[in-house]
């Protein structure tokens, strides 16, 4: 069971947040992809992403910063020109304002954290 709930920023402290296994604030489902987003505060956000065999994001480039972190499977990660394989436990980090994005090549789903500031990704 997925639960989903909704932080709300506004009232955020200096206290930790806590996320138990398969809770998240949100998830947005489109063909071959699937995004979570586990954390949005005013200065970053975390998304657990999971992109289906042979599918691939769409390009995105705006304001800030990523770092993606492979959790299963494998990707190849387009930033610009230049193109990244990353396998499990590997990570990437790039400027956002470069047009980006995950490809998977494979036969298996494969699952990546990403973190990003500032908050730009939009699935509330």
């Amino acid at each position: 069971m997925i639960k989903c709930f909704y932080i709300n920023v506004e009232k955020m402290s200096e206290e930790p947040i806590f996320l138990k296994s398969g809770e998240q604030k949100s998830i947005k489902e489109t063909p071959g992809k699937k995004f979570r987003l586990m954390i949005k505060s005013k200065n970053l956000e975390a998304i657990i992403a999971e992109i289906q065999p042979h599918a691939s994001s769409r390009w995105y480039k705006h304001t800030g910063e990523e770092l993606h972190y492979v959790l299963e499977g494998e990707i190849e990660y387009e930033v610009g020109d230049k193109s990244f394989k990353l396998k499990k436990g590997e990570l990437l980090w790039h400027k956002s304002n470069v047009k980006h994005r995950a490809v998977n090549h494979t036969d298996n789903i494969a699952k990546y954290a990403t973190v990003g500031t500032p908050p730009t990704f939009i699935i509330e």
